[in-house]
């Protein structure tokens, strides 16, 4: 009985999402949602757009498809509010971790498509990196506290030519945790929200971004970054103006490195030993150039913590190099400095998000122009993978004869998406019957197209600290 009654809880909160995302539609929404329940049912990854019109889950032709992808009309802040008041993954102590992340949708030939940027992405061997043009989304999702292929996509944003991408994370962290405060996701008294990033984003700059709310930033530093100690104390009788700014911490040079304020060792089944240097008050030396060029007043002290951490051994690699972090927060303890390197470890996990998006779900399937439909289509297969996710306790393990067996609640997405539509009739649809209908004429013989589109230049990203690349990452 208990199994039951929980079965039927998880199947009324995927129907109320469900009803939730068939109310943000507001322009052909019969045709959106049940291209979204195509995209759920379909046998197998998706190749094509014009292919999910065969789905049965589909009622619709594939001229309404295409209708509905170019013309149609989503609600996308009712949708990021409802996302925000779903179920959500937390930590051991109760902490909401956020993982951000920037995935391309390469279009190196859609010369007639606007907003398109160089998008940095790495090719197979070392030194093969290239910059493809395409259109960067930005993704915040929750993260789970256990290795998982599982996240909570929570926001998306396309990054635009002339567009900050510190300040269009800042923007979009700042809108986010309103909406989780609305919903009741954090109230006063609770632990400090966690957000990881990697080595691509100014950590520092987030984090005077973000100061003046609940929130906490781990980033990894490039191996080559130097910071600044606190100021020694000053002699007595000393003149001179003060110093702002106390000896440096060069990553490279171990001479410059004093006594660590935090040591813990960790045994992990997968990497080994891990051993985890903190040195409390660590900052970076600002100057009016770049990101600050336009600041105001005197430049900020953002001091944090700094964290080394080592392995025994990676995945396909004998001696890894050791791991740079940088907290927001000061007065680290040993509990402390163990949750941000295992928290920053879970933002690899959006990797295997982004490949399902990819590779399963077709989200760089479509060879669509306008950027407007991109970003319709990318908030369809956010809808998609959150149905995925509540779901995951519903579907019963249709496995393949060469994989292992799954507990139940414990099946990756693909595994999810391939029971979804033995538990589609038992959920809400509430999209109508399509009526009959006539093709239009199209274009009349023998009047080809005299407006031809305009070919749109290329733009670049303003933030020099997203122009280059990041770093490979090391687990």
């Amino acid at each position: 009985m208990p199994q039951e009654a929980a079965q039927v809880e998880h199947l009324a909160v995927l129907s109320a999402f469900r009803r939730e995302l068939y109310g943000c539609l507001a322009r052909r929404p019969d045709a959106l949602f049940e291209l979204t329940d195509a995209v759920l049912c379909a046998d197998g990854p998706v190749r094509s757009l014009v292919g999910l019109s065969v789905v049965a889950e589909h009622r619709r032709g594939h001229g309404a498809l295409y209708d509905a992808v170019n013309c149609g009309r989503l609600e996308v802040g009712r949708l990021r509010r409802t996302l925000a008041g779903l179920p959500l993954p937390r930590a051991a102590d109760g902490r909401l971790v956020l993982g951000v992340d920037v995935s391309p949708w390469l279009r190196p030939d859609a010369a007639t498509s606007p907003g398109r940027l160089f998008c940095h992405t790495y090719g197979r061997g070392k030194g093969n990196a290239q910059m493809i043009p395409g259109w960067p989304y930005s993704f915040i999702a929750a993260l789970e506290p256990g290795r998982s292929s599982w996240t909570a996509p929570l926001d998306a944003m396309r990054l635009g030519p002339d567009d900050d991408a510190t300040e269009v994370t800042a923007r979009q962290l700042r809108d986010l945790v309103a909406r989780l405060l609305d919903a009741g996701q954090w109230t006063p008294g609770d632990p400090d929200i966690l957000v990881v990033c990697d080595s691509g984003y100014d950590v520092t700059r987030l984090a005077f971004l973000l100061a003046d709310l609940p929130v906490m930033l781990v980033g990894r530093l490039r191996s080559d970054r130097v910071l600044r100690l606190p100021v020694p104390p000053r002699p007595p009788r000393a003149d001179g103006r003060p110093s702002r700014h106390g000896p440096e911490f060069r990553l490279v040079d171990p001479a410059s490195w004093p006594e660590p304020t935090v040591t813990t060792t960790t045994d992990t089944t997968r990497y080994g030993r891990a051993v985890a240097t903190a040195w409390d008050r660590l900052h970076p030396r600002l100057t009016h150039r770049a990101a600050w060029e336009d600041h105001v007043g005197q430049l900020p002290i953002l001091e944090g913590t700094l964290l080394r951490l080592v392995v025994d051994h990676l995945p396909g690699e004998r001696n890894p190099k050791p791991l740079w972090l940088w907290c927001s927060t000061t007065g680290a303890s040993q509990a402390d400095t163990d949750r941000w390197w295992q928290a920053f470890l879970r933002r690899f996990d959006l990797e295997h998000t982004f490949r399902l998006f990819n590779q399963t779900l077709g989200w760089t399937t479509p060879r669509l122009r306008d950027p407007a439909a991109a970003d319709r289509w990318t908030w369809l297969i956010l809808a998609a993978y959150t149905q995925l996710r509540l779901a995951r306790h519903l579907v019963a393990d249709l496995r393949r004869p060469w994989e292992r067996p799954a507990r139940p609640g414990q099946l990756t997405p693909a595994r999810v998406r391939r029971g979804f539509r033995n538990i589609h009739p038992k959920i809400a649809r509430p999209a109508s019957a399509p009526k009959p209908s006539r093709p239009g004429p199209g274009r009349p013989p023998g009047h080809p197209n005299r407006r031809p589109a305009a070919h749109p230049p290329i733009g670049k990203i303003k933030d020099s600290a997203t122009a280059a690349p990041p770093e490979r990452p090391t687990s």
